[in-house]
């Protein structure tokens, strides 16, 4: 018996029928259509992932970034916590004394983003950063989040208190610094805020908000870290160390040979003195620091000259715009391009010299540590949610400004400030403590309230030890009667300083 094909058939196996053109047809679109829809979603989920993952439109990362309680900022203990919200962002940012610490932490809020150290380790504060990661490879396919690490601050918490507690309602700022590490132990700046109160979506964090960036005192902005000021007579240390270091003057008991009246080069203004018994000629450096003699040091200053004042103001931080802490600082300035007069008010802190608490702070240290400014460094350590290390920071030199010999002169000359001249208020029993002051004018024809400076570093008294704290001490627009550098800010810096003795 002979089998025949059916009628109507095309082909194929025997006694199977065959596959319709149509049919092929139709297979060959579909699998077209699979291979488009795999070249389109390989395109989405690869190529335009951080487009969309960036998209203002996307939520989930919104979502995902709320979805766990965030890693900590501690100093001894955490200064931050989470609390659960039981909305879509499920967990808020909350502060322990927010105010005593909000010019270290910043703010982290839901509607207005992160600041400061909030903001600079915000990846790992919130897990995404790649160094918590078990696998990272596996972390990355399956977008699974890791447990948010923790920020180790070197603040010293009763450091901390001291500096906010000598401030007060006044407005001004404090930076402490540990000259041989660079570790900040205080950054205080008054007036503060509560970054818990602005860390959620609610209308009271948005009207706190709207209320703090309409206060006119500004009481969000970092005053240590991030506003500057003119230093006045603090900037005299850097003058004197430029002059010692240059060998302009080469004793600072032996007569500079500075003029009296100094008549300004190019003008007829003399410089004047606040005091005058710094109105005379034959003063030595010595006489010219403890009385701070405008006339002796604007003078040293010229005699110096532009390029090595401006290379020693470099040692100490002027004119670095990426001062980082990792917090970057505001650039202090000291002009590089200036004429003769306009270096000789420069040397006194005038003109427009311009510097931050933490810069000159960095003055103090530099001088308690042979002329060895350390980098300045808020951060000790990163770690992952469970304790182990993810990154420990070390002291990193700075620049070396000037030799021991030089160091050792400038710390004789600002603990005879202290015992001797306008920092007395600075003195502490037990411990021998070196100062300068500083009385800054500003405003329209100076009209404005002085700024009060004090820098300053201690030690125990017989020690030859790089002294184990060194700061600068600004305070601005005081309602007391006595704004001076002695009578406001060496009282602040005194209590910043027994409080590092105290340990």
């Amino acid at each position: 018996m002979r089998l025949t094909r059916p009628e109507g058939t095309n082909g194929g196996p025997q006694g199977l029928p065959g596959i319709s053109t149509t049919g092929r047809r139709a297979g060959t679109f579909c699998m077209l259509l699979i291979v488009a829809l795999a070249v389109q979603a390989t395109r989405v989920q690869v190529f335009q992932k951080q487009e969309l993952d960036h998209n203002s439109a996307n939520q989930r990362a919104v979502i995902q970034r709320y979805a766990q309680p965030r890693g900590n900022l501690i100093a001894g203990q955490p200064l931050t916590g989470s609390k659960a919200t039981g909305g879509r962002l499920a967990h808020q940012r909350t502060y322990t004394d927010g105010p005593l610490y909000a010019a270290v932490t910043g703010y982290s809020s839901q509607l207005y983003g992160n600041t400061q150290l909030e903001g600079v380790y915000d990846d790992l504060l919130t897990g995404t950063d790649p160094r918590l990661a078990g696998w990272a490879v596996w972390d990355a396919i399956t977008r699974q989040q890791q447990p948010g690490g923790d920020v180790v601050t070197t603040i010293d918490p009763a450091v901390q208190r001291a500096a906010m507690q000598g401030l007060g309602s006044q407005k001004g700022a404090v930076a402490a610094i540990e000259p041989a590490t660079g570790r900040i132990l205080a950054l205080a700046s008054t007036p503060s805020y509560d970054p818990g109160a602005i860390a959620g979506t609610g209308t009271a964090d948005q009207d706190t908000w709207k209320r703090l960036q309409a206060d006119p005192d500004q009481p969000m902005l970092n005053r240590a870290l991030r506003q500057i000021y003119p230093p006045g007579s603090t900037f005299k240390v850097v003058t004197a160390a430029a002059a010692l270091a240059a060998g302009v003057v080469t004793d600072i008991e032996s007569p500079t040979g500075a003029p009296y009246p100094y008549v300004m080069p190019g003008t007829t203004t003399p410089l004047t003195n606040d005091t005058s018994a710094c109105n005379q000629e034959g003063l030595s450096l010595d006489d010219a620091m403890t009385l701070s003699c405008n006339s002796v040091m604007g003078w040293l200053g010229v005699q110096t000259g532009l390029d090595r004042m401006t290379a020693m103001a470099k040692n100490f931080g002027f004119n670095d715009a990426k001062l980082d802490t990792p917090v970057r600082a505001a650039r202090s300035n000291f002009d590089t391009t200036m004429n003769a007069s306009q270096l000789a008010l420069s040397s006194i802190g005038q003109y427009d010299t311009a510097a931050t608490p933490l810069t000159m702070a960095m003055v103090a240290a530099g001088a308690a540590a042979d002329g060895q400014v350390m980098y300045p460094q808020l951060v000790d350590r990163l770690t992952k949610a469970d304790g182990s290390q993810v990154r420990l920071m070390h002291p990193v030199l700075y620049r070396q400004a000037f030799g021991p010999g030089v160091a050792q002169q400038l710390r004789r000359l600002m603990v005879d400030v202290v015992q001797n001249g306008t920092g007395g208020n600075a003195r502490i029993p037990g411990a021998e403590v070196g100062g300068k002051t500083g009385t800054a004018q500003h405003g329209v024809d100076n009209t404005g309230t002085p700024y009060a400076w004090f820098i300053a570093w201690a030690r125990p008294a017989g020690s030859t030890a790089t002294p184990p704290v060194a700061v600068a001490v600004v305070v601005a627009d005081s309602q007391a009667s006595d704004i001076t550098g002695g009578g406001l800010a060496a009282p602040i810096a005194k209590a910043v300083m027994q409080s590092v003795l105290d340990r």
